[in-house]
């Protein structure tokens, strides 16, 4: 069934609303108020209540669009002149930007990393399977990596951002380890 089209002023009513409901969630997780979040959209209540019926549907829907953010970013690297520096590039990127996001944080890192079923879910996945097999098939990434390791890898830089107490050292040292030309890389073959 197809979703009801919205008129202009739902559409960017809804849209004020996940913008403020990201804000607020980045900061405060999943504490704040839904009228908390209408006062910053600048809308009422009843606003926010009709385009999302609970906090979590509210909280879903800004933890897709992000992803489908990716997806997209991911998507249009995929032409990238250096498909190393293009995969690594996005992958300190998604790091940096979920790991100042308290809420987005917690939700990628409970799924180790984005087990949301969803579309938006799987057009992650598939755009950053894309990008890491292109890095791969350019010499740049190990081989031994597949999805499911990238993921766990991202939920793993999550965890290492939130509590490192020395910014991106170690993300830096995951992605050297990623690399192939880094010294200590040992290819083996998965089993």
């Amino acid at each position: 069934m197809d979703k009801p089209v919205l008129r202009a002023d739902a559409r960017r009513n809804r849209a004020k609303v996940l913008a403020a409901a990201e804000e607020a969630f980045a900061v405060n997780g999943l504490a704040v108020p839904l009228d908390e979040i209408a006062r910053i959209a600048g809308v009422g209540a009843g606003t926010v209540y009709r385009h999302f019926p609970s906090k979590e549907a509210l909280f879903q829907a800004v933890v897709l669009d992000r992803l489908e953010q990716f997806a997209k970013e991911a998507r249009g690297l995929l032409t990238a002149e250096d498909p190393g520096e293009a995969f690594f590039g996005f992958f300190t990127r998604v790091v940096q930007q979920v790991s100042r996001d308290r809420a987005l944080c917690d939700a990628l890192a409970e799924t180790t990393g984005l087990g949301f079923k969803t579309n938006a879910g799987n057009d992650f996945r598939s755009a950053t399977q894309a990008l890491l097999t292109r890095a791969q098939a350019a010499g740049a990434v190990r081989e031994d990596i597949d999805g499911d390791d990238l993921r766990a890898l991202i939920a793993g830089c999550l965890a290492a951002e939130r509590y490192s107490l020395e910014e991106r050292h170690l993300v830096r040292v995951v992605i050297d380890g990623l690399r192939t030309s880094h010294p200590s890389c040992t290819l083996r073959n998965k089993t």
